[in-house]
């Protein structure tokens, strides 16, 4: 008896020891993050030089705390793709140009889509907040404002109260919930108004990337010297026209998903909830995959749906924990203040991490999907 109680005090102690050694490593962990990210900033955010000077001019922006996490996100893809183009051009693989010029476009993409391109009216709608956690309540393409007030014509202050207390408020326009139809709860509606926010900011990015094309072959149409226009290659515009001949079958995908799930209401048995990875699926079943290959990606969607969603998680508290460190800082209270500010720092770097994550996975996922798609056309 004395015997089992001896083990059963040793197997507490060890059990107790691990628990400690265990938040121990979760608390270095973090800080390590934290720390990293200081030391990151001295010696300059990103590896390259005009990157580093779109995020100092950002950080005089008034962004909120997600939205620069976000920038930062699309500055670490476009830091990865312009390290990979340096050595594809040092090996003598860009000789007409076409990489550079798409890294300069998505670059274009960028400026625009955070106010940065000398255009008031060019920011984009963040898909959580904007400014102080706040989100654009209009909707501002016709289609998607038609379809909106069609079925939601009068306002309902319930389904509203919900919204705005989760920082969703409805179309300032046409809001409200369609009326004695029983179709959707409010996280349902709530969901659908991501959805329909998402669509928008596709139809922003598609006209940013059409305006930039557009740009680039004017100055090529009027070029003087005939051989220069020579070096603009029929497969150098075949690629610009692909890129958006692709963003615009998925916009047009998905308003006909609007139209039928504000037509029908939501699939009880739909498989996934993120309306990039509904995007992903539609396309998916619309490309050149075999059977195996189209389950095997499907497995990978669930995958990226779960990162989305803790990415989600971590903005979130990074917002409530801005906000918060806000207030202490009227405080005076200086142990206070510094907690804060630790916390804070952990938060921005994880969801700096997990943006740049999702990006990367989401572009690898994109490129894959089109190329699917092009063995279609061909």
């Amino acid at each position: 008896m004395a015997a089992a109680q001896a083990l059963a005090a040793v197997g507490a102690a060890l059990l107790l020891a691990a628990s400690i050694q265990a938040s121990k490593y979760s608390r270095e962990a973090n800080e390590g993050l934290a720390a990293a990210g200081a030391k990151r900033r001295e010696a300059g955010e990103f590896r390259v030089v005009r990157l580093n000077q779109v995020w100092e001019k950002a950080q005089r922006l008034h962004l909120s705390a997600v939205k620069l996490a976000e920038l930062h996100s699309d500055l670490k893809i476009q830091e990865k793709d312009e390290l990979s183009w340096k050595k594809l051009k040092a090996e003598g693989l860009d000789e007409d140009g076409e990489k550079e010029a798409k890294l300069r476009r998505n670059l274009n993409v960028i400026m625009t889509k955070y106010g940065m391109n000398g255009k008031k009216d060019s920011q984009l709608a963040d898909t959580n907040y904007i400014k102080d956690g706040t989100e654009s309540d209009t909707l501002d393409d016709p289609r998607l404002e038609k379809l909106w007030s069609k079925y939601w014509p009068n306002c309902c202050g319930l389904w509203l109260t919900s919204l705005c207390s989760k920082g969703i408020p409805p179309a300032s326009r046409s809001p409200g919930v369609a009326k004695n139809s029983g179709k959707f709860s409010d996280d349902e509606l709530d969901k659908l108004w991501r959805e329909f926010k998402h669509h928008k900011e596709k139809i922003h990015e598609y006209n940013i990337l059409l305006e930039t094309v557009s740009r680039t072959e004017d100055i090529h149409k009027n070029v003087i010297n005939p051989s220069e226009e020579n070096l603009v290659k029929e497969e150098i515009l075949h690629n610009k026209h692909r890129e958006l001949k692709d963003k615009l079958r998925s916009i047009n995908q998905g308003f006909e998903r609007l139209r039928k799930v504000s037509h029908q209401g939501y699939d009880t048995n739909s498989e996934f909830e993120e309306p990039r990875v509904i995007d992903l699926w539609d396309m998916a079943k619309s490309a050149n995959f075999t059977e195996k290959e189209l389950e095997s990606f499907r497995e990978e969607l669930k995958h990226f749906e779960a990162k989305i969603e803790k990415h989600h998680h971590y903005q979130k508290q990074l917002e409530i924990s801005h906000q918060k460190l806000k207030h202490v800082e009227g405080t005076g209270d200086k142990d206070h203040l510094n907690r804060n500010k630790e916390k804070y720092a952990m938060l921005e770097e994880k969801t700096k991490e997990l943006g740049y994550k999702v990006k990367k996975h989401l572009q690898d996922l994109s490129s894959r999907i089109s190329q699917g798609l092009q063995h279609n056309e061909l």
